[in-house]
């Protein structure tokens, strides 16, 4: 069983807007501690064995200029890598192209904090679901993440499909879209277009939508 308000109380959600080529995006950073050390953390989320214990499977090649490759969801170029701090690479999904931007430094006590930004241009789909639309799923992908570092086992199939249209499972999805709700309106948004957003991205992720 998960401590599943501990858990969603363990990470940090900001909104925000950052300058790319092509314009200006929308952000959507989450962060967590760990009780880990930089590089123990480094290899867990750049090295495919490591990803495809607490993620998804992950083949292709983790280095600067690298593709890689997640199981029936993201592909990517790694475009900037300076180990054990920071890498950042596009983000491809359903024909649109955006980035992340994953950050490690460490804590006192020996802990680690990650910090990943999602970087994307505003369209139709943000319109309707707001932050919590990658917000949630990145936020259940720590999930993983965490349990993996606690055991250093293979947590996949504890954290699939089933794991989250349980009650549990449905409860974390819950509270972390009211958590991107507060980040989105904390952000400056309009809260009345946050509330609808959030409602449809936790209704899309519990399987609710009518």
């Amino acid at each position: 069983m998960i401590d599943v308000t501990g858990e969603i109380n363990a990470v940090r959600r900001r909104v925000g807007e950052r300058v790319m080529e092509a314009g200006t995006a929308r952000t959507v950073t989450i962060s967590r501690a760990y009780d880990t050390d930089v590089e123990d953390l480094w290899e867990a989320v750049t090295t495919a064995d490591r990803i495809s214990r607490w993620f998804l499977p992950c083949s292709g090649e983790l280095r600067l200029g690298g593709r890689f490759d997640l199981e029936g969801n993201a592909s990517g170029t790694i475009e900037r890598c300076d180990p054990p701090k920071n890498f950042f690479a596009t983000w491809e999904f359903g024909g649109q192209v955006s980035w992340i931007d994953v950050r490690l430094t460490p804590e006192d006590g020996g802990r680690a904090r990650l910090e990943l930004e999602h970087i994307a241009h505003v369209d139709d789909h943000w319109e309707q679901y707001g932050p919590g639309a990658v917000g949630i799923g990145w936020e259940q992908g720590l999930l993983g993440l965490t349990l993996h570092l606690e055991s250093d086992a293979d947590v996949r199939s504890d954290m699939g499909p089933e794991w989250a249209m349980s009650d549990e499972g449905k409860e974390f999805t819950r509270l972390s879209g009211e958590g991107w709700f507060m980040a989105h309106v904390e952000s400056g948004d309009d809260e009345a277009a946050a509330r609808s957003a959030a409602d449809n991205t936790i209704a899309a992720y519990t399987g609710s939508v009518e």
